[in-house]
């Protein structure tokens, strides 16, 4: 088996899941090649993008923003 055959599989929290869509979106609508200077990379973010695209029901409910700020909020460190 070739190396590029093999997979990996990423498991997320709903909370983590939500969080990284929301920033994956955004980071694809920025100027990306300030921000990735390897276009290889491009192929992979966008696989992980829509994973989560179809995973997420969240991202269409009507209280998405409020979902997203809660996700944050539990998952940002505890002073």
């Amino acid at each position: 088996m070739r190396m590029s055959d093999s997979q990996v599989t990423i498991t997320l929290t709903s909370d983590e899941a939500l969080v990284l869509s929301h920033w994956l979106e955004r980071l694809q609508m920025t100027d990306l090649s300030r921000v990735v200077d390897d276009p290889a990379v491009w192929a992979p973010i966008h696989r992980i993008a829509g994973t989560l695209d179809k995973a997420l029901p969240e991202l269409f409910a009507p209280d998405y923003d409020q979902r997203l700020e809660a996700a944050r909020q539990r998952l940002r460190p505890e002073d």
